[in-house]
């Protein structure tokens, strides 16, 4: 995962976006005023030129928030008007939304401004931090001191300002990233210490590569050693600073409102507008009320058991989460394009960065074939499975090289209690002919309410849970289908009396989807009823005495722990 991290945080680097620009108007600016030109004349002239190196680029949309914000600077400095950096920035946001104001809603357009002006506005407070830290005996003239600290004054100020200046973008950039990534990357400041000099080199190495090739072509080639030098340095360094401790972690999506109070105390604290005035006390005084009002959602949410039933493209998998620390299931994965497509993504919007428990309920493919893959992504510290030995390829090589790791449990079977779970089904002697039938079967109580989890069961398995076990109520069932027969028998309804009835099938293949006959039959029971084919996936939420069920066509459901 550190090698991926570090590969996006590199295609990152090279994108034409805002930095890029940025860098290349820096060099221009530089050239031409070293010839003389004055700073107006140096704005008309890499205006044109910054269009002509996006044109050649797409015109990728990063990249033309970027050109607006330079035009708008450069157009000051050519109409000779007083500086002000929050007075460009918003006359740049608003050519942008006029021309189209759906940026509004994009991720790239927020983060672009969003950030640049959180850097503007606190820049003051870690110039004052950087001042601070490079502060010398002021009783102490120059000449006297050590040579050695006279030549590293410069360098110094240049490492701080770059790294407070780091920090001042990651933590204006830190909810929005959280919002639309689910990450956060602590390491991303020192990173960038290494990262953005290097960046700028490689663009200088390439631009005189390019001005020096007509007439020059043993300079020009150089300078793209050089080049390709510093972005062999920037992948080593960048890979290098993913593998620090907590460089990266995963986070669940933070609300708007924890967002809006984020960038308040943010801004308000840092700007020191917080404790000027005379209304101070009264400032302070209803941040601290909005801070409180953010801790009661946070306890009022705390109890809430959340279990979401993905469908996975012909089987189906299971997430559960309740408070408390390790208190998160995974059950069941799907095959490999599953976990790459389904499960990773779901899993790292949850915040998950490393499962509590897996359980693999048997060995079809379909349920249990990425296996292999989810290991690898989120290193379980526990994995459970089924006594009987199934014939899956996949699953039997996961099982070979999993009873090496400690991470590997002794198998379940009928009658045992994992943490909250029991175990309906399989016995450790049971062989049923088919597979699915000796799949784990796995009963819930969550403050009153009850979940019972059935993987694909035959009639076999059916009638076997129904000899075997006096208390299968449960108010919300989850059943896959078999490849034989249907789900969830009349006589096995009857035993669990739901109040709602999941289907996880599949619009393919076929011989995964509910057919009209079943469809039909689990109708007459007056029972909701969810196919996930068409529902999509199904969230339920459960509070002490209640719970909710939501799926992604817009189906709601609620009801009292225990209503018949």
């Amino acid at each position: 995962m550190s090698i991926r991290w570090a590969t996006n945080y590199i295609y990152h680097i090279f994108a034409v976006d805002g930095l890029r620009i940025a860098i290349i108007s820096g060099i221009l600016i530089g050239l031409l005023r070293v010839l003389g030109i004055p700073r107006a004349g140096c704005g008309l002239m890499v205006v044109p030129l910054i269009l002509f190196y996006t044109a050649m680029t797409g015109w990728p949309a990063s990249a033309v928030r970027a050109i607006v914000m330079v035009i708008v600077v450069f157009g000051g400095w050519v109409l000779k008007r007083p500086r002000d950096l929050i007075n460009s920035l918003a006359a740049a946001a608003i050519l942008i939304l006029v021309a189209e104001p759906r940026q509004l809603f994009q991720a790239g357009f927020q983060l672009s401004f969003f950030v640049v002006l959180c850097i503007v506005l606190i820049h003051p407070f870690f110039d004052a931090l950087g001042k601070r830290l490079l502060r010398t005996d002021p009783l102490l003239p120059d000449e006297l001191r050590p040579r050695w600290q006279r030549m590293l004054q410069a360098p110094a100020r240049w490492l701080i300002e770059l790294l407070l200046t780091s920090m001042a973008a990651w933590l204006g950039s830190i909810p929005l990233v959280a919002y639309y990534f689910h990450l956060i990357t602590p390491a991303s400041g020192p990173a960038n210490v290494f990262a953005v000099p290097l960046c700028a080199f490689v663009l200088i190495a390439n631009l005189s590569s390019l001005l020096l090739g007509a007439w020059f072509p043993w300079a020009s080639e150089l300078f793209n050693h050089a080049g390709w030098f510093m972005m062999k340095s920037i992948q080593v360094t960048s890979a290098w600073s993913a593998d620090w401790p907590g460089a990266y972690f995963y986070l669940p999506m933070p609300s708007r409102f924890t967002l809006g109070l984020y960038y308040l105390i943010l801004l308000t604290v840092l700007t020191g507008w917080l404790f000027r005035g005379e209304w101070r006390k009264w400032k302070i005084a209803g941040v601290a009320l909005l801070s409180v009002v953010w801790c009661v959602q946070w306890v009022h949410q705390r109890p809430v058991t959340q279990v979401t039933i993905l469908p996975l493209n012909g089987g189906h998998g299971v997430h559960v989460r309740s408070p408390g620390w390790g208190n998160e299931w995974l059950i069941d994965c799907g095959d490999d394009a599953s976990v790459e497509a389904v499960v990773k993504p779901f899993l790292r919007a949850q915040g998950v960065n490393r499962l509590p428990h897996f359980i693999l309920t048997h060995g079809s493919a379909s349920y249990t074939g990425g296996a292999e893959a989810t290991f690898k992504l989120f290193r379980p510290e526990n994995i459970y499975a089924s006594p009987v030995q199934f014939r899956s390829p996949s699953y039997k090589a996961f099982q070979q090289t999993g009873h090496l790791r400690p991470e590997w449990k002794e198998p379940l079977q009928r009658g045992k209690c994992l943490g909250p779970w029991t175990v309906l089904q399989p016995a450790a002697d049971d062989h049923f002919a088919k597979g699915e039938d000796n799949a784990l079967v796995l009963r819930r109580e969550i403050d009153g309410t009850a979940i019972l989890l059935l993987a694909d069961p035959g009639k076999p398995g059916q009638r076997a849970l129904l000899d075997r076990t006096n208390n299968l109520r449960a108010d919300v069932v989850v059943a896959g289908l078999p490849s034989e027969g249907e789900p969830l028998s009349d006589t096995l309804l009857d035993a669990i009396q739901p109040q709602v009835i999941i289907i996880a099938d599949a619009e393919y293949p076929a011989t995964k989807q509910a057919k009209g006959g079943l469809k039909t039959r689990l109708a007459r029971r007056n029972v909701p009823v969810l196919y996930e084919s068409s529902s999509g996936g199904v969230t339920l939420e459960v509070r002490p005495g209640r719970w909710d069920l939501r799926a992604m066509d817009g189906t709601r459901i609620s009801r009292k722990s225990g209503d018949q």
